[in-house]
């Protein structure tokens, strides 16, 4: 990869970044006024005690500007997945504590397969080059599993949301380096992260009690969520057996 290349991958997807976060800050400008004892929390999350106050100080003005608030929430998240920045777990927890259910679900679901999109585009773009040279053994190796199920991308893609064998970034920003379609991504990221979300708002509901991000899942969750996900492997099983019976 030439460096000239790779400057210009990076130039692109730096001038993206401001443009979005342009967009981010125009949004949040025209927010209602906030006091100034106010202000210092309304940040992105980094941990659970900023998800905490921000919380706090949402809610206040949810009661008033309700369709303010989700605007906000709706892309300020969109922002977090596009560019794979830490924090959305902690948007997710908040989602429990802000808004009801279903609404926070599909927010949820929405704004990750929005987002997910979005940095799945970005990097099918300008981004190959930037991937390749920073993890290209990773890549193989995930090569490899993508081509065992090319025939069944969809449960695959449900599979690797729904379990916490990949992290979404990697999934996000290697998907269109390895050729996977758009139509199974977006779809399988739709329906794969519910399962997760609604553990992070289950989380939400009791937010105050939480000391970290870890709380919003205990150990026998996680393995519920690997059962499930396995579960959404088993058509794919079926499949493969019928076929071969017919062969």
């Amino acid at each position: 990869m030439s460096i000239e290349g790779n400057r210009r991958s990076f130039i692109i997807l730096a001038a993206v970044f401001g443009a979005a976060l342009s967009v981010l800050w125009l949004i949040y400008s025209n927010l209602p006024e906030i006091p100034p004892e106010h202000k210092a929390s309304i940040v992105l999350p980094r941990d659970i005690e900023d998800a905490k106050k921000l919380g706090q100080v949402i809610s206040i003005y949810k009661e008033t500007h309700y369709y303010s608030v989700m605007g906000l929430y709706f892309a300020t998240y969109i922002f977090l997945q596009t560019f794979a920045i830490p924090g959305s777990i902690f948007l997710s927890i908040l989602s429990g504590f802000l808004f009801s259910f279903p609404i926070n679900l599909i927010l949820i679901c929405s704004c990750s397969a929005i987002g997910a999109t979005n940095c799945f585009l970005l990097f099918s773009l300008v981004g190959r080059k930037i991937v390749l040279k920073y993890f290209p053994e990773r890549i193989q190796t995930w090569n490899a599993q993508v081509n065992k199920h090319r025939d069944s991308l969809l449960n695959y893609i449900i599979f690797l949301r729904i379990t916490p064998f990949l992290p979404n970034w990697f999934i996000n920003m290697t998907s269109p380096v390895i050729g996977v379609p758009v139509f199974p991504f977006v779809f399988g990221t739709f329906l794969g992260v519910a399962p997760p979300s609604l553990l992070a708002i289950q989380a939400g509901k009791t937010l105050h009690t939480l000391t970290s991000a870890s709380d919003a899942v205990s150990p026998l969750q996680l393995v519920l969520l690997i059962v499930l996900g396995f579960v959404s492997m088993i058509p794919v099983a079926f499949k493969h057996y019928f076929r071969q019976k017919l062969e």
